[in-house]
């Protein structure tokens, strides 16, 4: 099922070997451009006008009512409640023990520079919901946002004609538990316009966060600047160092796992062993025809930017996997942990048989918006530090000035900008 590439022979040029999903956004940019310029012109009324075409359905406000929020939340099913909460729980625990604190330096006698943390004052949540209700992505972004201190956080999923023009209820009723009451039916370019901007239902944001198809990617290039962004995300990618002692019937199901969220989906094995290659592809051969998702998960793992790769040996793997950066790189290896250590780029690192991708993507405690397309070679995942900034608070006694302000001078000078000097200058002949 899946094809095969064999890079046992090369000692390099790995990046470009392992292919990835072809994704245009500057062609997405095309259509998005004027939906964004739509909404800063319009504002709301093409927000509507923009869900009613794309989504085929027009509420009759954005701002889904705090009553239909609480009304998803009062008609969850308990066991999909118990794993919000399990979920919400364990993303916590991680992001208070990564929350960084201000500190304060004295560089000098009455010379104090603090490093201030500073929680951005608004920001935007979009919680994708085409192919699938994504509540596990409202956690994954709300969270962090909340321990990083955000005081106001506003929401945007996509209007479901299915429900009256209200975002999935299982994404509702998530806010609810979330104590997320401003909650948007919009979604697409549209929707990150609207935050980004603000419209006459709604104030604009510092930052958009969370996932998308390519049109909201096209969105975000489009807007960065007048907002912050998290990242330009693709289609979702897996890789997997697996050798001859993985059990192919879990790095079957983990392959499958990620191919069922797109027909884009990159799903890519990474081995030294062809018995192990020959057992995966028994496994897919067994499994996908018994998912309900079949048809989408075939798609993805016949595309071409699936496949399996064959390697010399675990050394090679390690070389290769850090070259593709995957979103999510699996280690199903005899000492997997030794291998894990030496990975340095990847947007989250799964160790051995029993921690698959959809354990992140739930209730491992880590966060599922990542960086893809090989951006892990330079970003990051969503954390408390996208949703903080760090401020410098100088304060200096005349004394302290006088100590260090000759030097200010010779380096205004130095650097033919005498003015600089004078500041401290006008000072010091006090």
């Amino acid at each position: 099922m899946l094809r095969r590439l064999d890079l046992r022979d090369q000692t390099g040029g790995y990046r470009d070997a392992v292919p990835r999903a072809e994704v245009d956004v500057e062609h997405a940019l095309r259509a998005v451009v004027p939906i964004c310029e739509d909404v800063r012109t319009r504002g709301a009324a093409a927000v509507l006008d923009a869900g009613e075409k794309f989504d085929g359905v027009r509420p009759e406000r954005l701002r889904v009512p705090a009553d239909q929020i609480q009304k998803a939340f009062d008609n969850l099913d308990p066991e999909v409640l118990a794993a919000i909460d399990e979920s919400i729980a364990r993303l916590r625990a991680t992001c208070e023990a990564e929350l960084e604190h201000s500190a304060t330096v004295q560089v000098a006698p009455g010379a104090d520079v603090e490093r201030r943390i500073v929680p951005m004052q608004r920001v935007g949540l979009y919680v994708p919901g085409g192919l699938a209700p994504l509540v596990s992505t409202v956690i994954m972004n709300a969270v962090p946002a909340q321990v990083a201190g955000v005081p106001g956080i506003a929401l945007a999923s996509p209007p479901q004609a299915e429900f009256g023009g209200l975002p999935h209820p299982t994404i509702l009723a998530a806010c609810a538990r979330l104590g997320i009451d401003e909650v948007y039916a919009a979604g697409g370019a549209q929707a990150l316009a609207m935050l980004a901007y603000g419209t006459q239902e709604n104030e604009a944001v510092n930052l958009v966060t969370g996932p998308g198809n390519i049109f909201v990617a096209a969105a975000k290039r489009h807007l960065q600047g007048v907002v912050a962004i998290d990242a330009e995300a693709g289609p979702t990618e897996i890789a997997i160092i697996a050798d001859a002692t993985a059990d192919p019937e879990f790095v079957a199901a983990d392959l499958i796992s990620q191919a069922e969220h797109d027909p884009l989906a990159a799903a890519v094995l990474i081995t030294d062993s062809t018995e192990l290659a020959d057992a995966v592809d028994a496994e897919l051969s067994r499994q996908v025809p018994l998912a309900r998702h079949a048809e989408r998960i075939t798609t993805a793992l016949a595309g071409t930017q699936s496949a399996t790769v064959f390697v010399r040996d675990v050394d090679q793997a390690v070389d290769v996997a850090n070259a593709y950066a995957a979103e999510h790189l699996e280690i199903q290896t005899a000492d997997s942990g030794a291998v894990a250590a030496r990975i340095v780029n990847a947007g989250a690192v799964f160790v051995g048989a029993f921690a698959p991708v959809s354990l992140g993507d739930y209730a491992a405690g880590s966060n599922h918006v990542l960086p893809t397309a090989g951006c892990a070679c330079h970003s990051s995942g969503l954390s408390v530090r996208a949703f903080v900034k760090n401020m410098h608070v100088v304060t200096y006694s005349e004394a302290a000035l006088r100590d260090v302000g000759p030097k200010v001078v010779t380096l205004a000078e130095a650097e033919d900008l005498p003015s600089h000097g004078s500041a401290v200058s006008v000072r010091l002949a006090r």
